[in-house]
């Protein structure tokens, strides 16, 4: 038996009228994410107030055409996605098992909104066409901006998912946010006024 996370009185807020797509996909990763090596055991019994929620909190950030590189299990990409209809997703995976779990939820959810891509983020063949860039949960920042940056169009926007030292990666990041010209480089902290533990972002402007 499988103890999955009830939901919490937040989701139906967040998600507003996409919260039965919400819920359709936590399901699934609750009960088939660690057979499928996507989450570890521990997960389930947090999945709405670690992941699902720490992900969506984020959605007004994001306009346009949208890459989530290391999409993973979907976290934050197909989360997005759901909360985002309005907005164009590119989740970008080099594993095979991965992008096959991507594929068979945006098929089973109804997104017409998302293209799943198998590709390392500094291999993709977009880059320099994105309106911004998310990623959760995949490396330093220091390693992250060579990576995320260049996919990228001028003026537009990394939007990174980070943890309690999101300050301390930014300095030292100092070298890759010069050589990747980045402007307004900070930490935002989002829905500290909804969830009982906010999520932190680092953003950051890309000039060409």
């Amino acid at each position: 038996m499988i103890d999955v996370e009830p939901e919490p009185p937040a989701a139906a807020a967040v998600f507003g009228d996409r919260i039965e797509v919400a819920r359709a996909f936590t399901d699934a990763l609750a009960r088939h994410g660690e057979e499928r090596g996507l989450i570890g055991p521990l997960e389930p019994a947090r999945i709405w107030s670690r992941h699902v929620l720490n992900s969506a909190i984020i959605a007004p950030l994001f306009s346009g055409r949208v890459g989530d590189v290391g999409s993973g299990a979907g976290l934050p990409g197909l989360v997005l996605a759901i909360a985002r209809p309005d907005v164009s997703w590119v989740l970008i995976e080099p594993m095979e098992r991965r992008t096959a779990w991507l594929t068979e939820q945006v098929a089973e959810l109804g997104l017409a909104n998302v293209e799943v891509v198998r590709s390392r983020g500094e291999e993709w063949a977009g880059a320099g066409t994105l309106d911004a860039v998310t990623a959760r949960a995949v490396s330093a920042l220091r390693t992250l901006i060579p990576f995320t940056a260049p996919l990228v169009r001028d003026g537009g926007e990394l939007i990174l998912l980070k943890g309690a030292n999101a300050q301390k990666e930014i300095e030292a990041a100092a070298k890759q946010i010069r050589a990747h010209r980045l402007t307004d480089v900070r930490v935002e902290t989002i829905g500290a006024d909804v969830l009982e533990e906010p999520t932190r972002v680092v953003r950051a402007r890309v000039r060409a």
